[in-house]
């Protein structure tokens, strides 16, 4: 039976999609996760859900803890992750608004921790196979469900994470355009690589929110832009998780 565990980022983490849902406190061997996590269900389906920064979003994206939010939500037998993030846009078809189910990543982060092993067994080397980091089947399940729901979204899409939580300079937000980056986040890579090593198939969901740096005809990036997205449209994300999340 499958117990889907939610990362919700920056104001997509939002309980009150859970039906029955209750605290629970956990440890872990990495650290306290950022928050209780919220055990409750969706379509009869048990859900887990873990909020990033934090409830209050207290947390800045460098300093969440990443190991023990993937390993509190495997501890509690989640058998697939879902994450849904707010990324800035590095290209002009991919506008406000729309979703990015995403399929591969850049890691530009200098400071994070990006593996459990912290040492090896004699000659017993892991070394985590990355080619394609999202898991096939929860992305066409995505994506047939916004079909289905007729959202603007884009099937594919590479995403950098920066360390944050700065946004780009003009220069950097031209050179990761050029390294072929279609959005850009400060958290998805680290979870990607955490939850592939420990065996958890992991897919995430990005909602354009701004153009970040590169454009000259308008505003870069702010927070109160980005938030200003986030309620017009992050009802599409939690709709979509809710329709997902019983075809799992």
């Amino acid at each position: 039976m499958a117990i889907i565990g939610i990362i919700g980022g920056s104001g997509l983490d939002n309980p009150d999609i859970l039906s029955n849902a209750r605290d629970i406190t956990v440890k872990t061997p990495y650290g306290d996760p950022s928050s209780p996590l919220k055990r409750g269900t969706i379509g009869g389906v048990e859900v887990v859900l873990c909020a990033r920064h934090g409830r209050e979003h207290t947390i800045p994206p460098t300093q969440v803890n990443f190991r023990a939010n993937v390993s509190a939500l495997k501890s509690e037998g989640c058998t697939h992750i879902l994450a849904t993030t707010a990324v800035g846009s590095l290209r002009e078809e991919i506008k406000r608004g729309d979703l990015v189910i995403i399929d591969q990543f850049i890691d530009f982060t200098k400071q994070r921790s990006m593996s459990f092993h912290e040492s090896f067994k004699p000659h017993s080397p892991l070394h985590c196979p990355m080619a394609d980091p999202y898991d096939g089947n929860l992305r066409k399940i995505l994506i047939k469900e916004c079909e289905n729901l007729k959202y603007p979204f884009h099937n594919k899409g590479t995403v950098i994470t920066i360390e944050g939580p700065r946004f780009s300079t003009r220069a950097e937000s031209h050179m990761f355009r050029l390294w072929g980056a279609d959005i850009i986040n400060m958290s998805v890579a680290t979870e990607t690589v955490l939850s592939n090593e420990i065996g958890i198939p992991y897919a995430a969901i990005a909602m354009s929110t701004d153009y970040d740096s590169w454009r000259t005809d308008e505003e870069p990036v702010s927070w109160e832009a980005i938030s200003k997205v986030f309620a017009e449209n992050a009802s599409r994300v939690t709709n979509l998780l809710v329709t997902v999340i019983p075809k799992i």
